[in-house]
């Protein structure tokens, strides 16, 4: 395999899922088929520009921020794409959702929830690694953190160590 069908499994991984490590690219790439080695796919790495964030490797353009003038679906795939890779804890307390992050990656979450706001959602305060979103009804709120809990794959009660 060629080195562009190389970097596009690269960018797809990345895109599909946590990568928090070379080493862990380098088994997913080998499992896909590829035979490479760590030199090569640190070049790729770099060649392709991907960041290293707290919560794994990320391809620079999904880095760029959500604004109310992105178009709503690149809104709404960019929030998802947070949600799932971004949130580890959730849970609704009253009007209020909880959402907690790993450090420093709850502002791109909050800013993305600010773009393209939940149904019924009031605003949200975003910290380090702790956001708050403020809803009009508690059943909204509940409805938000279910929603979260399913996107991100968590329960309401896991919190990152």
């Amino acid at each position: 395999m060629n080195i562009h069908a190389r970097q596009e499994a690269i960018v797809s991984i990345v895109r599909e899922q946590m990568v928090h490590s070379q080493d862990e690219l380098l088994s997913m790439l080998r499992r896909r088929g590829f035979k490479v080695t760590q030199p090569t796919l640190s070049r790729d790495i770099r060649e392709l520009g991907l960041a290293k964030t707290p919560s794994g490797y990320v391809i620079p353009g999904d880095l760029a921020p959500v604004t109310p003038f992105t178009p709503r679906e690149i809104r709404e795939e960019r929030l998802e794409h947070l949600l799932r890779d971004s949130v580890i804890f959730a849970e609704g307390a009253g009007n209020v959702v909880v959402l907690k992050t790993p450090p420093a990656a709850a502002q791109p979450v909050a800013s993305a929830l600010d773009a393209t706001p939940p149904e019924d959602a009031l605003g949200t305060v975003g910290g380090d690694d702790t956001i708050f979103v403020a809803f009009r009804h508690p059943a909204s709120a509940t409805t938000f953190a279910q929603h979260v809990q399913q996107v991100a794959g968590i329960g309401p009660r896991r919190v990152h160590a």
